[in-house]
């Protein structure tokens, strides 16, 4: 995800940002913090009319292989299509997100399912969890939506999440969500030919977007 620097109350912090750099407010104006940009970094909630531009206002920081903004985002995604292996002929392909007020906090889930024409979405309020919670649980949800008759095809899905892609691709040793982890491995088990791709978070990339969206709208409407 992407973060950018801005001052509150006279100290600097790392904002959440959408994809076009600005601050990435919910309905009632709040935006998530942090003050120091490392993994389990704790979630701080502050009005976006608090924050202050710091010296230089574009200032932006990756976090989790993720990529700066605009239109050197854009150019990093077409560039990163354009040179991505060419997906299986009939494959259903799969994008996810989850997103999380708080680490934890309320967390929702996102997902794109695209069969040829056919397209599916799905938006879910986990309730309260953590991130990685809600990355993995985006990833079992969509993968419980393919059929059964349809998981012998090639099946390939998306996801920004560094952390789930190396639990299912790495063979990672789970350390926490234990059952979680093993649950959506004997689910991806039942998939003959299932493939994880990962893609930058919030850099253009439209399928990855969208689930960012469907998953904080869950959290907005609690449902």
């Amino acid at each position: 995800m992407l973060w950018i620097k801005r001052q509150l109350r006279g100290n600097r912090v790392y904002v959440r940002a959408r994809a076009d750099g600005e601050p990435a407010a919910d309905t009632r104006g709040m935006v998530e913090i942090v003050y120091k940009l490392a993994p389990g970094a704790k979630v701080y909630r502050a009005s976006a009319r608090n924050l202050q531009q710091t010296a230089k206002p574009a200032d932006a920081e990756p976090f989790d292989s993720d990529v700066a903004v605009g239109a050197e985002a854009s150019t990093k995604a077409a560039k990163a299509a354009k040179t991505s292996e060419p997906l299986p002929k009939h494959a259903i392909v799969i994008y996810t997100d989850g997103a999380c007020t708080g680490n934890p906090g309320p967390a929702g889930i996102g997902a794109v399912i695209m069969d040829g024409d056919g397209r599916t979405e799905l938006s879910e309020y986990l309730g309260q969890g953590t991130n990685n919670i809600a990355e993995l649980t985006a990833i079992k949800r969509a993968l419980e939506e393919v059929p059964m008759g349809d998981r012998v095809r090639p099946v390939v899905v998306h996801s920004d999440s560094s952390y789930s892609i190396g639990l299912m691709t790495r063979n990672w040793k789970a350390k926490k969500n234990v059952d979680l982890v093993a649950a959506l491995r004997k689910l991806a088990a039942t998939f003959r030919d299932l493939r994880f791709i990962k893609v930058k978070g919030h850099a253009g990339i439209p399928e990855n977007e969208r689930c960012d969206e469907l998953a904080r709208q869950a959290i907005d409407d609690r449902r």
